[in-house]
């Protein structure tokens, strides 16, 4: 058996008037009785197979053990459930969540994204079919090329041009950096979300240059999956590099001593949702030129435009 002297901060009896706790902690311990409850498992029976001592998993239920990750997760497992459950995300909440989750857990990404996206239909999330096929909306890194993609692909559209970042900044009166600095990131992506919702609202056509981080945000990245054809415009890392210090960019990332392999787990870290995109165009070894010819000739195919 662990010696869990070192995992868990103990207090006093649960039921003694010295017991502290937290509601955090007790919406924990509820969770715990509830799920030992449905399991059909005595206390015994659970610290059992947890490999931990009743006392602390009847401190864990009262909410006044202070216990550690490593418990929490032989609890979980013992209880045969996730962390997650037994942490109490939204996909706790009810016996519907419970079910439909169970129903994706395993699905492959391309059934996901099928789910994802009949979703969208069935609740009525999503915007109408041709204006969401007439916004274009170019996802990628720094140094990708939206910018200067994005106005040339606007201007044969004859599509306004949008870039997002600028339309943050009207909204919040200071510089994208001075909003994260006075107010943080919860309120960038305020902003953010404004600005969005504002250019789908106006543009039934549009190209829209979005934010780097965005498909970080999974509700804004939801809102532009929604209403917008995506495309995302792909560079090796040591192109995107070397495009963002030739205009001049000295922003942290760029002036890093680690900068080529902070923006290499970004790039790791975002990829998985830029993929979500409904089209990529790779730009690493090419011209400007080469690079809008392959971005206009999908999108044309995509708008059914002659090329």
């Amino acid at each position: 058996m662990l010696n869990m002297t070192s995992e868990v901060s103990l207090s006093t009896d649960p039921s003694g008037p010295q017991a502290k706790s937290n509601p955090f902690l007790e919406a924990l311990g509820e969770r715990v009785r509830t799920l030992r409850s449905r399991k059909g498992m005595t206390r015994r029976a659970v610290a059992l197979a947890a490999d931990v001592s009743e006392r602390h998993l009847a401190n864990l239920e009262y909410g006044t053990g202070n216990v550690s990750v490593l418990v929490l997760l032989q609890v979980a497992q013992a209880l045969q459930c996730s962390l997650a459950e037994l942490l109490g995300d939204v996909t706790t909440t009810s016996p519907e969540w419970l079910l439909i989750r169970e129903l994706l857990s395993k699905r492959s990404e391309a059934d996901l994204r099928r789910a994802r996206v009949q979703l969208v239909e069935l609740f009525g999330v999503g915007g109408n079919a041709q204006e969401r096929k007439n916004r274009i909306a170019l996802i990628g890194l720094r140094g990708a090329g939206k910018t200067a993609l994005g106005q040339r692909l606007a201007d044969d559209l004859g599509f306004p041009f949008i870039e997002l970042s600028r339309e943050i900044e009207q909204f919040a009166g200071c510089q994208i950096s001075e909003i994260h600095n006075l107010y943080g990131a919860n309120a960038y992506r305020r902003y953010e979300r404004r600005a969005l919702e504002e250019a789908i609202q106006i543009y039934p056509e549009v190209v829209i240059a979005t934010p780097g981080g965005l498909v970080s945000d999974s509700a804004n990245f939801n809102v532009l999956l929604s209403h917008c054809t995506t495309v995302w415009l792909q560079a090796d890392p040591s192109d995107h590099m070397a495009r963002v210090a030739a205009q001049g960019d000295m922003r942290p990332m760029a002036a890093s001593r680690e900068a080529m392999e902070d923006l290499k787990r970004i790039l790791d870290g975002r990829s998985a949702f830029y993929s979500k995109a409904d089209m990529a165009i790779n730009t690493s070894g090419c011209t400007e030129d080469q690079a809008f010819d392959a971005l206009l000739t999908s999108v044309r195919q995509h708008l059914d435009l002659s090329a």
